[in-house]
């Protein structure tokens, strides 16, 4: 065993294939110490919400079990990170602190202020890029500056050249290892059965990730393009909360999808792949932006929408957050996130713009809750979609574009089946009554047996009056 000790300090990465800051730690003989560190107050006005705790904690328990399989143990500790990362030097005499780059606003102070302190000290402290394909500041227009739209950020990535494959390693643990917390101690469970719909829904951990992207490859790429926005489907990779805890690293998908790509001789499933790269891509823009314009999980990144006149009702907000709006995909979409934890891509898309369109309620109050619920809560990824459904932030939706909820459950589940999945007192209304209701013959209303205002709610808005209303006042904004 190496006399050269390390503390890896694992975050959002929890895996142990490609691993930069392992691989390097490896390449310079150190024997490594495991740790992770649980200090939601460090984390600014974003500590992980409940569904996202129910992650972690699940992929905590794979991973230390991943390890212990290879001979040892992952260290838990709680705490402010630079006080836990002092006891552990003291505790472990190792001599340097190896970790990967996180991009929120607050994490990235805080990194800075134990990367200057430990550097003072002369412990070794390098941070690496784990998470993204390219980092934030790597990618710039012809101005030097950062993108704000992003069909030229996509080109500029792909201008890039070739993505580095990822590669595996053999691990040499420390043998001596320091007292860690159980993992019960960090209380990440809820103390009741919300949960129960979630772990039904998802597998965490690095093998269920590899899965899910097998699952994808094999079955779902075929009718990406085709099918990826149907919610009745299972058209899309649910990669998402896997990549967000990394479990799986970008680039471990990249480069699977390029060898699929390769293997394929259709040129229609290339076409399907290219297309879900881009995807990728899009996360990268996420973070691109919130590494450039910290401000913007809070304000919006078009300054003129700080002006803009939006209602304060918490019984609307109640309403839309319980799936009781009485319009069906929009409930739909809502039962399925406090069900699974997950919403379909393109129902994320028709309950916010209900949301910040219909009810103009702040796309902030939508962003809170969508953390609080979704697995794969991401700071970046987040922002960016409220903002781009508020038509506040970069590459925005225009203002105008405000989504019918009838005519996008028409098009997007024309036979209604994910809404009975999801509101089963509907479940007897036949097409397209299942899409409207509220204008549904009595006798079709009597034969389902469905009450309006009692078994499901009447509209709480007419979407048409709102979106008169919407338009209005986006248009104040854009006149001041």
């Amino acid at each position: 065993m190496s006399e050269k000790k390390l503390l890896l300090w694992f975050r959002q990465d929890l895996r142990l294939d490609d691993h930069p800051a392992l691989h390097q730690a490896i390449q310079e003989g150190y024997s490594i110490i495991p740790i992770y560190i649980w200090s939601p107050e460090e984390e600014g006005n974003w500590p992980l919400g409940g569904a996202s705790k129910w992650w972690l904690h699940q992929s905590l328990k794979k991973f230390s079990a991943e390890i212990k399989k290879m001979g040892s143990s992952l260290i838990l500790r709680q705490g402010p990170a630079l006080r836990v990362l002092e006891d552990l030097l003291k505790e472990t005499q190792a001599s340097g602190i190896y970790y990967h780059r996180r991009y929120e606003p607050a994490v990235i102070e805080r990194d800075k202020k134990i990367s200057a302190h430990f550097s003072k000290k002369g412990v070794e402290v390098k941070s690496f890029n784990g998470s993204l394909l390219f980092e934030p500041w790597e990618i710039q227009n012809r101005q030097g500056e950062p993108f704000k739209v992003f069909t030229p950020f996509y080109k500029a990535c792909l201008s890039k050249g070739e993505i580095l494959a990822p590669f595996l390693e053999k691990i040499p643990f420390e043998a001596s290892l320091p007292s860690s917390l159980s993992l019960q101690e960090l209380q990440l469970e809820p103390g009741n059965d919300w949960a129960k719909g979630i772990g039904e829904a998802w597998k965490p951990g690095s093998n269920g990730a590899l899965t899910e992207l097998e699952r994808f490859l094999n079955f779902g790429m075929e009718a990406y393009l085709d099918e990826r926005d149907r919610p009745d489907f299972l058209g899309t990779s649910r990669l998402s909360p896997h990549l967000h805890f990394g479990e799986i690293s970008p680039r471990q998908i990249w480069h699977a999808v390029q060898q699929y790509i390769s293997l394929s001789s259709a040129q229609g499933l290339v076409k399907h792949a290219e297309g879900y790269l881009r995807q990728l891509i899009w996360r990268e823009f996420a973070y691109h932006l919130i590494y450039h314009f910290p401000h913007t999980p809070e304000q919006p990144l078009r300054t003129e929408f700080s002006k803009f006149p939006w209602s304060q009702d918490p019984a609307v907000l109640r309403a839309w957050q319980k799936g009781l709006t009485g319009y069906p995909i929009v409930d739909a979409g809502m039962r399925e996130l406090w069900t699974t934890g997950w919403m379909h891509n393109r129902v994320r898309l028709i309950v916010a713009s209900f949301l910040v369109k219909d009810l103009l309620i702040p796309w902030q109050e939508g962003a809170k809750w969508f953390w609080n619920t979704l697995v794969d809560a991401d700071l970046a990824n987040n922002t960016l979609g409220w903002q781009w459904t508020a038509g506040c932030g970069a590459d925005a939706a225009p203002y105008f574009r405000i989504f019918n909820p009838v005519t996008q459950a028409e098009k997007f589940d024309p036979k209604g089946e994910y809404i009975r999945r999801w509101i089963p007192e509907l479940s007897h209304l036949p097409i397209p009554w299942i899409f409207k209701p509220w204008e549904a013959p009595a006798q079709i209303l009597q034969k389902a047996k469905v009450v309006l205002g009692n078994d499901y709610p009447k509209p709480i808005i007419n979407h048409q009056k709102a979106r008169a209303c919407a338009l209005a006042a986006f248009d104040k904004i854009r006149q001041k």
